[in-house]
């Protein structure tokens, strides 16, 4: 016996095909302009502009507020100190001897860092170590070792040398192991795959795959160096008559140059602004940003 027939479904409705019409690109390219507000609110160096100079005129109001020189000098008096130190010469002598020691005492300390964590990286001791020694040595101040680098190293650029390179060698360490160990298992079997082992694998895989942390404990170290350099030529400028901002600093505070004090800490904030913006940012742009590691 047959089955009975069963009626198939209708069919879904067949939509007409058609054309849509895209409007015409406009003689400057497919480009869209955005509108004037729009760009305006999207440009960041506007944005800090506007936040520096509302900081500006926080200080002026609060300096006349103050009408006290002695204590709060206005912007446009520490503003005529500034040009009378750059002028002078004096300024840019006292940036100059801060810098080359700056300079000297962050690259020792950079040296450091990548050497203790490729050791890390590469041997079980060299973990531990790297382990015990942060944990031992992060935590303690740079300028609490002053005393000690006095009398270690006397009073010259040694012992300036020894905090910074304290000020540097930690945090940039952490972070430089922290990206190391963050990097894939896939690509350390890539490297070891092509004979790469020690230190060419650190090098040539963990390195690059890590740029983002190495670039941010770049950036730590460097603050955590300048800001140290600057509190020891306090202290070492008193003990030995010489040195950088810091003794600038020091010295105008010592005979109530309030103003010439505000443009010493004016030069300091205008040097980290620049090697913020200038050194570490242009890095990251042809670094990491360029080739799709961070956003």
């Amino acid at each position: 016996m047959s089955a009975p027939n069963r009626a198939l479904p209708p069919l879904p409705p067949v939509r007409t095909e058609y054309e849509h019409a895209l409007p015409p690109v406009p003689p400057g390219g497919d480009s869209v302009t955005l509108p004037l507000g729009r760009r305006l609110a999207d440009a960041s160096w506007l944005r800090r502009t506007i936040i520096a100079l509302l900081l500006i005129a926080a200080w002026e109001i609060t300096a006349r507020i103050v009408n006290n020189d002695l204590l709060v000098p206005t912007f446009g008096t520490t503003l005529a100190a500034f040009a009378q130190g750059i002028v002078s010469g004096e300024l840019l002598e006292k940036t100059a001897i801060s810098l080359s020691v700056l300079l000297r005492g962050y690259a020792i300390g950079v040296v450091l860092a990548f050497a203790l964590t490729a050791l890390a990286v590469s041997t079980r001791a060299g973990r531990d170590l790297l382990s015990m020694l942060t944990a031992m040595f992060n935590p303690l101040p740079s300028i609490a070792l002053l005393p000690i680098a006095l009398l270690w190293f006397g009073l010259g650029t040694g012992s300036l040398l020894f905090v910074l390179v304290h000020a540097v060698l930690w945090p940039l360490a952490l972070n430089m192991h922290t990206g190391f160990l963050g990097v894939p298992a896939t690509l350390r079997m890539a490297g070891r795959n092509y004979g790469l082992t020690g230190l060419r694998l650190v090098a040539l895989v963990l390195v690059p795959a890590s740029l983002p942390s190495i670039i941010a404990g770049l950036r730590v170290g460097w603050a955590f160096a300048w800001r140290t350099l600057i509190a020891a030529e306090l202290v070492f400028g008193a003990s030995a008559g010489q040195g950088g901002l810091g003794w600038y600093i020091f010295q105008n505070r010592n005979e109530l140059y309030t103003d010439r004090v505000f443009a010493g800490l004016a030069a300091v904030i205008i040097i980290g602004l620049l090697i913020e913006h200038l050194v570490f940012d242009t890095l990251e742009r042809l670094t990491v940003r360029r080739w799709g590691v961070q956003q």
